[in-house]
């Protein structure tokens, strides 16, 4: 032996830290001379030899066997430049082999690659670590590369070394913290974990954080991939950086994709990726939404967390199809014109043994004290947002999903959960910031470095915010000390009108500041008015069974009539699925949409409302153009609590944009009701929720009415108005 005989027990023993240095070829001197030594570990190799590559007739040099474990050695004496080799194997069934040293490469990350990662400023670092495809000096194989500065040593294990972590021992790449390895000669669709042993003789065994794919549950595997998908979208994304969404119409479907609809033929299996680019996209196109959103799509093996407890923040789920599968989902999405949006979960992480928590034997990517690093509600951790290499992750989790997968944008979740230390925490729970203050100062500048990355690279990717206090600035611009996102979820809002639509209509006179009281704070953000997946979950029942007391049809009767209170109130607009036609039953993971009940007129009615509503928001100029700026809006009468009646404008452009809004939010029809309005002239009827064809009872106004030269609501005009029962109404200015 030609290395000290420890180096040799602890390569056997997978305990070298810096394999590299035994393993591969070196310049020695042995008995004076000078000359090269070639070291091996292989398994199942009962002979191997070293045949140089380059010229015609290379050197062959056989190499001993010196221990049965697979230690290979030889010295080549007189040659003083190292020189490109292969090693001929013969296993132990006989079968001959020639392959490439993985010990024979130099590193596959620059030192500018790990400066940046170090300052967390490595934007696609997605393209450095985990494992890739990689042609070094002719020869084709895989680069691998983790982040695990606390470990003793990490091996690669997989399908090709039977798991055994004494072969493919990893390069440290010194205070980075990063572990390197080239292995020549794989190829893509084996499964492969990391093997790390922590600084205290701890054995760990990781799924790649990088990985862009993943083996199904339980087993949970990184798979080694190189995706190959020809995008068609090219006009799209283009009109997408030139898109100014603030003046556009912005109406999304949000959508569990494992529920939405489900195939009944095979068992009630989920849509793949392919089946729902189809049926999911007509329908989503025809209904006249903009956006869809998908629930985290990121891989996750627990189901019952909805996607929330992400395992590969990389990587779309492999429950529903490949990455291709993805990415032709989404690229059918852009063919029909929609965006898509998906739910990033940068919050926090699952203790799963096989992912983030305690990578390398510590806590590398959440904090080490509970109170900081783990999540009371959830039982799940929490990312130390102070360490530069953890906001690199996130980062590049975020420009991922955008650059490598064409998400349009991502909407934040659990932001409120980021802002404050003492979230969910009791005195005592939670340790304060520098300043002794709740606020999590590192969690806020990873939210507006992230805002400022995606908005500076991809014009036109929005980014939406899940927040639910009244943290300030969520949708300023970071120039202004905001925090920069796009829009923000109006929580308020949902919860107020949610209120008074569940009271009795009798009794709805006495909250009416609820329908009011969002117009006090609607402009001091982006706002995108929501009703999500949160509401119709654990024991707080559908939206349609939340419309007060009454029977079905008076139920379907007042959520036309709240659908078209929302969808004329200033802002973006975001459905949970199924809401959409009034399903009856709370959602369900697990189970498919009830669409059998549109067959019942109640849930159809509901359903074309909402399909209206969006192409009246789209078509529409003034609506979307004025959603987020105090001239779009204007009070007629907040003021109507005895009758709970709401009248407003909403105004364009021009007035011939001006649209009068009407809401009668009892049963009771309210006859030669004069409202102010600002014009004169014709206002034609542009929606009623009560028409017949919602399955309502026709009552309303026609085609419209024309103004009076009569003094109302401080206006110099006004119109006469029917007004039915639990309906609102849209009328839209003519100029005469």
């Amino acid at each position: 032996m030609l290395v000290p005989k420890i180096h040799i027990e602890s390569i056997h023993q997978a305990r070298h830290s810096q394999p590299h240095a035994v393993l591969g070829m070196h310049l020695e001197r042995h008995k004076g001379k000078k000359g090269i030594r070639v070291a091996v570990f292989l398994q199942n190799v009962e002979k191997c030899t070293v045949l140089e590559v380059g010229k015609s007739q290379g050197q062959v040099y056989p190499m001993e066997k010196l221990t049965p474990e697979g230690y290979f050695e030889v010295f080549i004496p007189r040659r003083v430049k190292l020189f490109k080799y292969v090693l001929r194997v013969i296993y132990s069934n006989g079968q001959v082999e020639d392959r490439y040293d993985p010990y024979s490469f130099w590193p596959t990350l620059s030192e500018e690659d790990l400066y940046l990662f170090n300052e967390g400023k490595h934007h696609y670092i997605y393209e450095r670590l985990g494992s890739h495809f990689r042609e070094i000096d002719g020869v084709a194989g895989i680069a691998f590369a983790v982040w695990a500065p606390n470990a003793f040593r990490v091996s690669v294990v997989g399908d090709f070394n039977y798991w055994d972590g004494r072969y493919y021992p990893m390069r440290s790449l010194g205070i980075s913290g990063v572990w390197e390895l080239f292995i020549p000669g794989l190829e893509p669709g084996f499964k492969y974990k990391y093997e790390i042993i922590d600084s205290s003789g701890n054995l760990h065994i990781k799924s790649d954080p990088y990985a862009v794919f993943y083996q199904e549950a339980p087993n949970c595997a990184s798979i080694a991939y190189e995706i190959n998908y020809q995008w068609q979208d090219h006009s799209w994304i283009q009109s997408r950086s030139n898109t100014n969404w603030k003046e556009q119409a912005i109406s999304v479907y949000e959508v569990h994709l494992g529920s939405w609809r489900r195939v009944v033929e095979e068992g009630g299996r989920s849509l793949t990726y392919r089946e729902a680019a189809v049926e999911l996209a007509q329908y989503v196109k025809q209904m006249g939404f903009t956006h869809i959103e998908f629930l985290p799509l990121a891989e996750h093996p627990f189901t019952g967390s909805w996607g929330y407890q992400v395992t590969g923040f990389y990587a779309p789920t492999s429950q529903y199809g490949n990455p291709e599968d993805f990415m032709h989902m989404v690229d059918v999405f852009h063919q029909h014109g929609i965006g898509v949006i998906m739910d990033w979960v940068p919050a926090h992480f699952p203790k799963d043994s096989f992912a983030l928590a305690r990578f390398d034997g510590t806590a590398l990517y959440e904090h080490e004290d509970p109170k900081q690093g783990e999540h009371p509600d959830w039982g799940t951790l929490i990312f130390n947002y102070g360490r530069r290499e953890v906001v690199n992750f996130l980062i590049g989790s975020a420009l991922s999903w955008i650059e490598r997968f064409h998400i349009d944008g991502l909407r934040v979740d659990a932001v409120a959960s980021m802002l404050y230390l003492d979230y969910s925490r009791r005195e005592g729970e939670w340790v304060p910031n520098k300043y002794g203050g709740r606020e999590n100062i590192e969690a806020i500048e990873f939210l507006r470095y992230f805002n400022d990355v995606v908005h500076q690279y991809y014009p036109g990717v929005l980014t939406i915010a899940e927040e639910s206090t009244a943290f300030s600035g969520l949708t300023k611009p970071t120039s202004e000390y905001g925090l920069g996102f796009d829009y923000k979820w109006n929580m308020g809002w949902m919860h107020d009108n949610l209120l008074y639509f569940s009271k009795d209509p009798i009794y709805r006179k006495y909250d009416h500041n609820k329908l009011t009281f969002g117009m006090l704070y609607q402009y001091s953000e982006n706002f995108m008015m929501v009703l999500s997946h949160d509401e119709v979950v654990h024991g707080k029942s559908s939206i349609i069974m939340k419309m007060g007391a009454g029977t079905m049809t008076e139920k379907a009767q007042t959520l036309r009539a709240f659908y078209a209170y929302m969808w004329m109130w200033p802002g973006k607009k975001t459905l949970f699925m199924g809401s959409e036609f009034g399903q009856s039953s709370e959602w369900q993971h697990n189970q498919s949409l009830d669409w059998h009940l549109l067959q019942y007129q109640d849930h159809l009615g509901v359903q074309d409302i909402v399909r209206d509503l969006n192409y009246l928001y789209r078509g529409t100029p003034g609506l979307a153009l004025r959603d987020g700026v105090s001239e779009g809006f204007e009070w007629i009468n907040a003021d109507a609590a005895d009758d709970s009646i709401i009248l407003f404008l909403r105004l364009g452009e021009c007035s011939e944009e001006t649209l009068l809004v009407v809401g009668n939010f009892t049963p009771v029809c309210r006859y030669d009701y004069r409202v102010g309005v600002p014009y004169e002239g014709c206002w034609r009827e542009v929606l009623n929720s009560n028409a017949a064809k919602y399955g309502g009872t026709g009552t309303g106004n026609q085609y419209g009415v024309c103004s009076d030269l009569k003094t109302w609501d401080d206006r110099l005009y006004s119109v006469s108005l029917e007004l039915p029962g639990l309906s609102l109404q849209v009328f839209q200015y003519v100029e005469s």
